[in-house]
């Protein structure tokens, strides 16, 4: 049964593997976006953006994967009621998302918002002097930014961005909630078919294994940058 047990949880890390990887592939990149979006000097995009990451900060994730994942068919489902046969002929087409585009949907926006909040207080945390004395030099704006400030503002984003990369390892056991068979939905079966609470407990030594790696890689690379100080 160990065996069995060990197999089936370690089918369910790999999807939980899957949408660690994809969330962070997605949301590091989308969230250094939206912060440039926050930072801008455009009022109105800047207080959208701003209101975006308010929203999305300010709703549990649970609640964005069911409304990402039921949303559009219930959208879909109430234009159809409202609009008669025309409009049901042109959401015919609208399907419901596949569950675990929306999981990776949901943690892509979710992730990349938080994202953005770190990626901005490291970035206004660089002292202004930097970036002026780049343009006395005759650097360009780009150039400034990934030559001058980028590298530093790596040093200062390390620790928080580990404490949320850490949390999204245990944050991904939230896929469930629309039926992504990750670690923990193959823990609980076993619970409704053989009456076993011991797998559930079994997979703390999955997360914590990952988690302990994640955590000696962001040490490692904390070292590795401490010639900024």
């Amino acid at each position: 049964m160990f065996i069995q047990v060990t197999l089936s949880l370690l089918e369910g890390f790999g999807m939980t593997l899957k949408i660690f990887l994809l969330t962070l592939a997605l949301a590091l990149p989308l969230g250094l976006i939206i912060s440039f979006g926050s930072m801008t000097r455009v009022r109105p995009i800047r207080w959208l953006v701003r209101t975006f990451i308010w929203v999305i900060r300010g709703t549990p994730l649970m609640l964005q994967l069911i409304v990402i994942y039921y949303g559009p068919g219930l959208i879909a489902a109430w234009a159809a009621v409202r609009g008669g046969n025309a409009v049901m002929d042109m959401i015919a087409a609208w399907t419901v998302p596949e569950r675990f585009g929306a999981v990776i949907i949901a943690f892509v926006i979710n992730y990349a918002c938080y994202f953005s909040e770190i990626y901005r207080g490291g970035i206004e945390a660089i002292p202004k002097g930097q970036m002026e004395a780049g343009q006395v030099l005759g650097m360009k704006r780009p150039q400034i930014f990934f030559r001058v400030v980028l590298l530093q503002v790596i040093k200062h984003i390390v620790p928080p961005m580990s404490n949320e990369i850490i949390t999204l390892v245990k944050d991904t056991s939230l896929a469930r909630i629309i039926m992504v068979y990750e670690i923990i939905w193959n823990a609980q079966k076993f619970i409704k078919s053989d009456g076993l609470l011991w797998p559930l407990f079994y997979t703390g030594a999955y997360y914590l294994l990952f988690c302990g790696v994640l955590t000696l890689l962001f040490g490692y690379i904390e070292k590795r940058l401490d010639y900024f100080k």
